[in-house]
């Protein structure tokens, strides 16, 4: 089997969608998506085209300035003409709360509303670019402003309490202590390999049994954007991962075809919703007033990386991120033995 077979079906599975998609959309979308397949992944063209379907039913449903009888797959390129910075600006109001078709109710935050922009602010720029517009409008309408948000992470005690309430399982409830002793092992070379890499969700769970190498203490990661890359990993999680394979050996039957390192109680490869789920069950027991996510731990990681070796662009490498400067954003935190250092540092008098 491939090491690209996981990762690989996400991608099938993302353009099958986006083909869809892209059937209910407008013509000319498809040479938007063409258009920018080179520079962007799979799951980005995709979020795009959840957007673009957003917009383009807003305003044949809820704008009175943008007056056509046509539906969605029939507006063209002299009616996108029609649409005006004030139109945009009015979407951006109504994505503050909604109701779809389906009756569900979103809400999105300035986040929410600037991600969905820059969806549009790509799109009318490539049109325009291309020149199958005459100007470009999108790049008339302001970004919304997002606030700084504190860098959640766990301190040292916290993983340490995390790791042992993974082990103990004390704190489960009597329904959640009869599934805990089956997937205690497992989880704990989870939490571990987590926090004792940094790597991400994504990357956790395409790894495969044939990814790992305990002769140099190192697996094979799939990375954003499909490229691989060999990371290292340390004792603890050595150990954790040689305790979790000894008893994978038990779980599968011997005919097994099963690649996946890290499978749930069906014998499958377990999926990114399941990991994120395990995470916030036992958050909830040991970090309660901390919204602690698997991406938080790479956070953890990032920061512990940093404060250990200082070298902010080892800390990029390892993470994978191709901006230094979002890793020094992210990880590079001030502790606070430091800034007590600084205020004694300076002198008023000699």
């Amino acid at each position: 089997m491939s090491t690209m077979s996981y990762h690989t079906e996400i991608a099938r599975e993302r353009t099958i969608r986006l083909r869809q998609l892209e059937n209910e959309l407008p013509t000319f979308c498809e040479d938007f998506f063409r258009g920018i397949e080179p520079t962007t992944s799979v799951l980005t063209r995709l979020n795009y085209a959840y957007d673009l379907r957003l917009f383009f039913s807003y305003l044949l449903e809820h704008e009175p300035n943008f007056d056509i009888k046509k539906d969605l797959h029939e507006i063209s390129l002299a009616d996108l003409e029609l649409i005006t910075p004030r139109m945009i600006e009015k979407y951006l109001e109504y994505l503050t709360y909604y109701t779809s078709e389906s009756g569900i109710s979103y809400e999105n935050g300035n986040t929410g509303k600037a991600r969905k922009l820059a969806s549009l602010k790509s799109f009318f720029r490539y049109l325009y670019k291309r020149e199958f517009l005459s100007q470009n409008i999108a790049e008339r309408v302001d970004m919304p402003k997002i606030p700084e948000k504190p860098i959640i992470r766990l301190e040292p005690d916290e993983i340490a309490k995390m790791l042992d309430a993974v082990e103990s399982g004390e704190a489960l409830s009597s329904h959640q202590k009869a599934y805990h002793k089956y997937t205690k092992t497992r989880d704990l070379a989870i939490f571990t390999v987590l926090l004792g890499t940094g790597i991400r969700i994504s990357e956790l769970v395409g790894l495969n049994v044939s990814h790992l190498d305990f002769s140099n203490n190192s697996f094979l990661v799939t990375r954003k954007g499909g490229a691989q890359v060999v990371l290292y990993f340390g004792d603890e999680v050595e150990q954790a991962l040689l305790n979790y394979l000894d008893e994978r050996k038990n779980i599968l039957p011997p005919n097994s075809e099963e690649q996946a390192l890290f499978i749930s109680l069906q014998r499958k490869r377990m999926s990114q919703r399941a990991i994120q789920q395990l995470v916030k069950k036992y958050a909830a027991i040991v970090t309660p007033l901390k919204k602690i996510t698997p991406h938080k731990f790479r956070s953890t990681f990032g920061t512990a990386l940093n404060y250990e070796t200082g070298d902010i662009y080892l800390v990029a490498d390892v993470l994978g991120n191709k901006d230094v400067n979002t890793t020094r954003k992210h990880y590079a935190a001030i502790e606070d033995d430091k800034r007590r250092l600084a205020a004694k540092k300076v002198k008023l008098r000699d």
